[in-house]
Order: C-alpha cells, then sequence, then structure tokens
C-alpha cells in the first residue's frame, strides 16, 4: 500500500455565518486555502458578495484565496478580485467566450487560473486550456447554493480528467465542489481529485479542525 499526496481542504465560506465572518476564518486556521464563492444573481441563482468583502477578510488570514467567479460577465471582474487578496481565481468554461484571454489575464494579474466546470458540460470542453490553467474545479451539485447532495453522475468525469491531467504533464490541482463530506470525500479522492472543497461539512461541525482532518484523510491506494 502507498499513500497519497496530502489532499488540500478548502472550507467554502459560503457555509459560514456571514455575521462573524472573522471569528468563523479564525476557526478554520489549520486549512491553507480557503474558497470564496463570488455569486452574481446572474449565472447562479443566488447572491452572496464581492471584492470589497474579500479584501476585509484578507486581513484576517494568511491562507490563499481561492475565489470560484460564478458571475456573467467575468472579465471586467478579474482586476477587482486580483487586487482584493486572491490567490487563485476560477472561471467558468461555460461563461467564457475568450477564456484563453480571460485565462493568461488571471496569471498576468498575479493569480493562478483556474477552468471550473459545471455538471452537465462534458470533460472534453476544458481539452483546449490545460495548457493555461492551474487548478480544475469540478461541480459535483449545480452550482449557485450550498449543502447540496453529491451527484454520482460526476465520478467518471473526475476520473476522465484526472487522466486528462495526467497526460499533459502538468501539475493541476483537481478540485471538486459540491456534497463533499466524509462519505464522498474518500470516493472523488479515489477518482483522483487533489483538492477538496467543503462548506456544511465542516462550518456545520462544533469542532472544525476535527471536520477538516475527517476530509483530510488518509486516503490509501494500492501501489503499482
Amino acid at each position: 500500500m502507498t499513500e497519497r499526496s496530502p489532499i488540500i481542504v478548502a472550507p467554502s465560506l459560503l457555509a459560514a455565518d456571514f455575521a462573524r465572518l472573522g471569528d468563523e476564518i479564525a476557526s478554520i486556521s489549520r486549512a491553507p486555502w480557503l474558497h470564496l464563492d463570488v455569486m452574481d444573481g446572474h449565472f447562479v441563482p443566488n447572491i452572496s458578495f464581492g471584492p470589497p468583502v474579500i479584501a476585509a477578510l484578507r486581513k484576517h488570514t494568511d491562507a490563499k484565496f481561492d475565489v470560484h467567479l460564478m458571475i456573467d460577465p467575468v472579465d471586467p471582474y478579474l482586476e477587482a478580485t486580483a487586487k482584493a487578496g486572491a490567490d487563485h481565481i476560477t472561471v467558468h468554461v461555460e461563461n467564457a467566450p475568450h477564456v484563453h484571454r480571460t485565462l493568461q489575464t488571471i496569471r498576468a494579474l498575479g493569480c493562478r487560473p483556474g477552468i471550473a466546470i459545471c455538471p452537465a458540460t462534458p470533460p472534453e470542453a476544458l481539452s483546449q486550456v490545460l495548457d493555461l490553467v492551474d487548478i480544475i474545479l469540478v461541480m459535483t451539485v449545480n452550482p449557485g447554493f450550498g449543502g447540496q447532495s453529491f451527484l454520482e453522475s460526476q465520478l467518471p468525469k473526475i476520473r476522465t480528467l484526472s487522466r486528462m491531467i495526467e497526460d499533459s504533464g502538468r501539475d493541476i490541482v483537481l478540485a471538486v465542489d459540491g456534497g463533499i463530506d466524509p462519505t464522498t470525500a474518500p470516493r472523488v479522492v479515489e477518482a483522483g481529485a487533489t483538492m477538496l472543497v467543503a462548506g456544511s461539512a465542516i462550518f456545520g461541525k462544533a469542532d472544525r479542525d476535527a471536520a477538516i482532518h475527517a476530509l483530510e484523510g488518509p486516503f490509501k491506494e494500492d501501489s503499482a
């Protein structure tokens, strides 16, 4: 048996108590990444927060800010998101008509570029941008709301994207977001995920450190 590389766990702020965000961030100091969902009520049916809140939160933690832009249009807000303190900026393949230019802009702004893919979009839609991204985010729920159930149909997609990343020869983080908990985490890791985004499975627990640890594994696989 060989142990996998450590799994990155990124708590999703969408599930936190918005009335006490500073305290909520302090409670997850174990996590190296913090996932921030920016939603506009247009691309997805919900509204969350934007660059001013990101900038305010930046003062409370040294964690990497993994910002997921679920907005349309997205390009006009890239610079403001970067200046607010984002370390990584992920956009959707479904709403970036000139996705190459968008990803290049993100990197030029000093952030790591990521591409997200909704449940109904086939993995092949990302085949032409693997040379431009550092993160691929597979949505295992339909984006817009936290607390949804994991979509089993996305496991083959995770496996396919894991193979595509391996074939590319690049070091790309394969993230999964939606319905992640201690039951689903081992399954998506087995499929090839290297990062887990989790909301209620962390912020819904009294002991946040223990909740993060439960998602980190360790997960093991048979050696080749």
